[in-house]
């Protein structure tokens, strides 16, 4: 490779971009504007407009004390609201007010997810073979276990599965809709279930 000068234009080009760059390294002094470039100088690192990710780290340094333990998953109530609509708008509507009454309910507390998932899916079935619309399906909220251990567990196993559940055959053929009670039929511990015509 070969060593040249800057031309006086390449120079004048230089250095209208050298002013609207910003020093990667502000503690070393300038270069000589004549000094001679082995290569093209490199673009200026893009800087994002938000606040700093990095600020206040330092290698080797302790992380920062966390605020509790943090759940990284979507909110539950959420992710059943976000749900595409695929029934009646009004009817739906009453549903979510708790003006229409279950026709049937399952409280599925205090059993296992192995014993939970095979009386979910028989009355789930059942329901819809006897013609039912709504029913309703207890989960509870879910109690908050003592010891973690090493790796942390969901508060509401049986809640967090419910809709997953719901969503996979042989029950998805069964189900229109999914929705988190009204608190005079549960609130966050129980959820509307509206059934297909068979």
């Amino acid at each position: 490779m070969t060593r040249r000068r800057l031309s006086s234009e390449d120079l004048a080009l230089w250095r209208q971009v050298a002013r609207s760059a910003e020093r990667l390294h502000a503690d070393r002094p300038p270069r000589d504007e004549g000094e001679r470039v082995d290569r093209a100088p490199s673009p200026a690192p893009r800087r994002s407009a938000g606040p700093a990710v990095t600020a206040g780290f330092r290698i080797g340094g302790a992380a920062p004390a966390s605020g509790g333990a943090r759940d990284l998953a979507p909110d539950l109530s959420a992710r059943v609201e976000a749900a595409p609509l695929r029934m009646d708008r009004k009817i739906h509507q009453k549903m979510k007010r708790g003006r229409l009454d279950p026709e049937a309910r399952i409280d599925l507390h205090g059993m296992t997810l192995d014993e939970a998932h095979p009386a979910l899916v028989s009355f789930i079935l059942a329901s819809q073979a006897a013609g039912r619309r709504l029913v309703l399906v207890i989960t509870g909220k879910g109690r908050r276990a003592e010891d973690q251990g090493p790796i942390p567990r969901r508060q509401g196993v049986l809640r967090h599965q419910l809709p997953h559940w719901l969503s996979t055959p042989p029950l998805s053929q069964a189900v229109l809709q999914v929705r988190e009670a009204h608190l005079k039929h549960g609130g966050g511990g129980a959820y509307y279930v509206y059934l297909r015509r068979r």
